[in-house]
């Protein structure tokens, strides 16, 4: 996943306390309060910087920390708060030279940055920022990090924004993926505070990252209903509530979500005289809900329109500049639309560089082989063919990027296997195919679990239950694509599928059940 980073907010921010003591900010983007020695005329930029942070708007926070500075140049707080900005631990992103940047024109040396701190909480925090950009390399200063944060946390327990950065800290330590005995050591710390802070934004934000998998998704039902309402000018936290949702595939509530975020940021886009954003990790999770109500014309107005953005970024000097993140936005809403609709567009009108796109150019290829799977066998050697090429280029860009997480790699392996299988399975070696579908599968399911949309385009079990179908194999058809439901729930195809399988077996009863499940979101069920 490559989550979008939204552009400027325009919020209305009251202070509403004191200048030193415990400044409060109510605001449309959540309520923070953190007593801090700043000047009175600085608490408004800063307390608004803050709950930017905390909603993952990390330029805007930025921009608001920085005018915090000017204001009182020897606020150490808001140089703290910029330096935050430049880590992004849910997505294990950072930028260690902008961050050590900041740090230097608050003081040369840490001693010097320290000296400019007021009080002893206010060291406390800038000696957090002192191990998460210092030495070593970035998994070892993570782990570090949130340890300072712990004892920050142990040290000041009332203080719910030590808690709330400590339990993020904790989920940029899923190096290998999501764990859930460290993301559930998160929910535990938030848990303990969000009954007295309903209302503040990294409370409810960092527990819906907690329990964004399909296993524990019940659990943040709460938080992702209150979020939205707590903070409906972020963009971001207006996304944040579908995790939730589509993890549980409630998806009016997804698209409910998405759309408003998208209201949300292309207004933001027109104040700043900037056309309405048409790719991006929120139109892409909006396009993916719309193919599982089957309301497919809604959904090809948004491929559309990523398409059209695309192809400008691509005739632009942007281009030239490196990938662009559309790119990959269209890629996987392409490959989306062509399973849900079981159309394939080989002429599409995008025309991407030789030596760059790698990952896209793989999603594509996966594609077009899932598509020429239904065609004749000669055409599918050709597009599995293209497809491992892709592969050893995604392979290897994967080896430049140093990446720790092993998840690209799984699901580059999974993919060509998928086409593999399906291969053995049209030249006629049907139990060897299947046997190379199940075991993909299996690797699938041994995959760390990613929220959003499924990382598989096409659920291995799902693919496998389809395949098996095709076979007369109904009950083993019905136990794959119950086996793919558990990872994407109520993931349309899936259910069809299983619908399938119990009227082929005369289960009447459960057909039915599933017919109704179905029907809650997709009018032609039965189809």
């Amino acid at each position: 996943m490559r989550p979008t980073v939204l552009l400027s907010l325009i919020v209305s921010l009251l202070v509403v306390a004191g200048p030193a003591a415990g400044q409060t900010a109510m605001s449309e983007l959540g309520e923070v309060s953190f007593a801090n020695s700043g000047s009175p005329a600085a608490q408004e930029p800063f307390l608004r910087g803050l709950a930017l942070l905390h909603n993952f708007e990390y330029p805007d926070a930025a921009e608001q920390f920085r005018a915090a500075q000017k204001i009182d140049p020897d606020f150490a707080m808001a140089f703290w708060g910029e330096a935050m900005t430049f880590t992004h631990p849910v997505w294990m992103q950072q930028d260690l030279d902008a961050a050590r940047a900041v740090l230097a024109r608050l003081g040369a040396t840490a001693e010097a940055r320290l000296a400019k701190a007021k009080t002893e909480r206010e060291r406390a925090y800038l000696r957090t920022l002192e191990v998460l950009y210092g030495s070593g390399s970035k998994e070892e200063r993570d782990f570090r990090y949130s340890d300072a944060m712990a004892a920050l946390h142990q040290r000041y327990p009332e203080d719910v924004d030590a808690t709330a950065f400590y339990a993020l800290s904790l989920l940029g330590t899923a190096h290998q993926g999501r764990d859930f005995a460290t993301y559930m050591r998160s929910a535990a710390l938030l848990e303990e505070v969000l009954p007295t802070h309903l209302r503040h934004p990294g409370v409810l934000h960092y527990l819906i990252h907690s329990y964004d998998d399909p296993i524990h998704a019940p659990l943040g039902m709460r938080a992702a209903r209150l979020y939205g309402k707590v903070a409906p000018n972020a963009g971001h936290a207006l996304h944040m509530t579908s995790h939730i949702f589509v993890a549980l595939g409630l998806w009016d509530d997804v698209i409910a979500a998405n759309e408003q975020a998208m209201r949300v940021v292309n207004q933001q886009r027109a104040a700043h005289g900037q056309p309405p954003k048409t790719c991006g990790h929120y139109v892409t999770w909006l396009h993916y809900a719309y193919l599982q109500e089957r309301r497919f014309d809604d959904a090809k107005q948004q491929l559309d329109a990523c398409r059209q953005m695309v192809t400008a970024e691509l005739a632009s000097a942007k281009a030239s500049q490196g990938d662009t993140e559309s790119v990959y936005d269209f890629a996987q809403m392409r490959v989306h639309h062509a399973l849900a609709t079981g159309r394939w567009d080989a002429a599409d009108p995008i025309v991407l560089p030789q030596t760059s796109y790698v990952e896209p150019k793989f999603t594509l290829a996966y594609g077009e082989a899932l598509a020429a799977a239904g065609g004749d066998l000669s055409t599918l050697h050709t597009a599995a063919a293209r497809l491992r090429e892709r592969q050893k280029d995604f392979l290897a860009e994967i080896v430049k990027r140093k990446q720790t997480n092993p998840a690209d790699r799984q699901r580059a392996e999974i993919l060509v296997q998928q086409i593999d299988a399906l291969e053995l399975i049209r030249e006629g070696k049907k139990d060897e195919g299947i046997a190379r579908l199940r075991k993909a599968a299996e690797a699938e399911t041994a995959m760390a679990l990613e929220f959003g949309p499924p990382a598989i385009a096409k659920p291995t079990y799902e693919l496998l239950g389809d395949e098996l179908q095709a076979l007369g194999r109904n009950a083993e058809a019905e136990q794959a694509y119950q086996s793919a439901l558990t990872r994407a729930p109520g993931r349309t195809q899936s259910l069809q599928g299983l619908l399938r399988t119990q009227q082929a077996l005369g289960k009447t009863d459960a057909a039915e059940r599933t017919r109704e499940q179905v029907g809650r979101y997709v009018r032609t069920a039965a189809k």
